[in-house]
């Protein structure tokens, strides 16, 4: 992927040199692996906009405002650190367009037989302003803007053998080779000279198959959405001390700048995708029917190609001060995008004439997918309307004098087929331990979706009773320790205040 993903990643990277999550851009949650009954504040939207009506929980202090603070992670089913950490360089070397790698014959092999049938996760958040106040008789309301980037891949032996391999697939049983004026057909082969591969313009195989047939099995979903959000919450009846019962609601205004769904199950191939010009995809002569091409790629952020809208609906309960229970839905909605839509013709595929991947970045996979000469056919419509990815979660948490918090959460999707979406039901649970009063350490466990056994930690200092706060978490403290690890991440913030 080019520009369009390029400048949130940016922001990341540049911030990782001095992951679906579940606790959005709440930095201190990420390492507790929990959120619905921790969170607070401009946190609580897409969360439980309900805890809106806790207050801050510092004295005085009914103002919170925040900005640069992010979430990145890795994680796969099946690959080590050592290998998404491949993945990893390979996408920060195209953003930073520095990359080194190019991987000959044999390191192709390699990574087919590395990436082929893993599930691979990665996810991006960043956060551009919150703001909230926080009142006893008003209640709550919040506002914030997020990037959020979702991708989640996996692909079959075939599949991942021609977007790595490209013409040179074994697929394709024969080459068409030009050497100055002459053409001539040649036998598909490991042994071939450098020289006759640089010269090679097509791979071909004289018995097709449907597009269904190769990709069976096979899965892309990516999404990448920017959130203007609000949301509203106060207490509906009780005391605190006894029982009290809160409600919240919320909104958000989505703008998309790329969609990427394709599924396919050897009976049937379904793909939608939309994506920004900035991604600088070239559809071909497919492009000049299609009735929602666009191509403007403009200056700064990359053009949107679709909007929508969300809702969220959440209420909880404080039982004498300490347990706090709590459940939401959130982001019902939908997004509908009239740019650069296509989807897919399950048609034979005779021939391709991409080059394979140079490194191991995977999320080159769409481009190899929609480019013109690549493996789908594609077929442009008008517009596509997407259902969000929403959720169902419940929490509950219990405070232990002002020292230790516990607590644990259930999300699970609406969905999962959604991009964007969890892969299925996340459980977890974990705490805050709070040694002296301007330190906060955190700790969880969570498991579920595609995640095999997570330990999140994370640590969060709090200066002046709470006007400023700075922290770093790990999704997964193991990838630290271990090489047997199965993500990468990180989630920072350090301009958080309030007053």
């Amino acid at each position: 992927m080019n520009k369009s993903l390029l400048l949130t990643i940016a922001v990341v990277f540049s911030a990782l040199f001095s992951q679906a999550q579940t606790q959005s851009i709440a930095y201190p949650a990420v390492g507790k692996g929990v959120a619905t009954t921790f969170v607070t504040d401009y946190h609580s939207l897409g969360i439980n906009s309900s805890a809106l009506g806790w207050g801050t929980g510092y004295k005085d202090k009914h103002f919170t405002m925040g900005m640069t603070e992010f979430g990145f992670g890795m994680y796969s089913d099946s690959l080590n650190s050592d290998k998404l950490k491949k993945f990893y360089k390979a996408v920060k070397g195209q953003v930073f367009k520095n990359s080194t790698d190019s991987l000959n014959w044999a390191q192709q092999q390699d990574a087919i037989a590395d990436y082929a049938e893993a599930g691979i996760s990665m996810f991006l958040n960043y956060n551009w302003f919150g703001f909230a106040y926080q009142g006893k008789k008003f209640g709550g309301i919040a506002f914030n803007i997020r990037e959020n980037y979702q991708w989640y891949s996996k692909l079959n032996q075939q599949t991942t053998d021609i977007i790595f391999r490209g013409k040179f697939s074994n697929y394709f049983d024969s080459l068409t080779v030009v050497f100055g004026a002459d053409t001539s057909v040649i036998a598909n082969s490991p042994n071939l000279s450098q020289d006759t591969m640089n010269n090679v313009i097509l791979g071909t195989i004289s018995t097709p198959l449907n597009l269904s047939q190769i990709t069976n099995g096979s899965e892309v979903r990516a999404i990448w959405n920017r959130y203007y959000s609000v949301g509203y919450g106060r207490k509906i009846l009780g005391k605190d001390s006894v029982f009290a019962i809160y409600g919240g609601i919320g909104g958000r205004y989505i703008q998309s700048v790329a969609m990427f769904n394709m599924q396919s199950d050897g009976n049937k191939l379904m793909m939608y995708s939309s994506m920004s010009p900035s991604f600088t995809i070239d559809y071909g002569s497919v492009s000049s029917s299609n009735p929602s091409t666009f191509i403007d790629q403009g200056k700064g952020l990359p053009k949107v190609v679709g909007s929508g809208y969300g809702l969220d609906f959440s209420a909880s309960v404080i039982i004498l001060n300490r347990l706090k229970l709590a459940a939401a839905v959130n982001n019902i909605g939908q997004v509908t995008f009239k740019r650069n839509v296509y989807t897919v013709n399950d048609t034979l595929l005779t021939n391709v004439s991409i080059n394979g991947l140079s490194d191991y970045n995977v999320t080159q996979s769409v481009n190899q997918l929609l480019r013109e000469g690549g493996i789908l056919k594609l077929e442009g419509q008008e517009d596509y309307v997407l259902k969000n990815a929403a959720d169902f979660r419940i929490g509950a948490s219990m405070e232990f004098g002002k020292i230790l918090t516990c607590g644990f959460d259930v999300v699970a999707p609406f969905n999962r087929e959604n991009p964007g979406s969890l892969a299925n039901t996340v459980f977890s649970f974990g705490g805050e331990l709070r040694p002296v009063k301007f330190i906060a350490l955190s700790a969880g466990y969570f498991g579920g979706g595609i995640y095999k056994h997570n330990i999140p930690v994370g640590i969060n200092f709090i200066f002046k009773d709470g006007a400023y706060e700075v922290g770093v978490s790990s999704y997964d403290a193991l990838s630290f320790f271990s090489k047997k690890s199965n993500s990468i991440s990180v989630a920072f913030g350090f301009a958080r205040f309030r007053f």
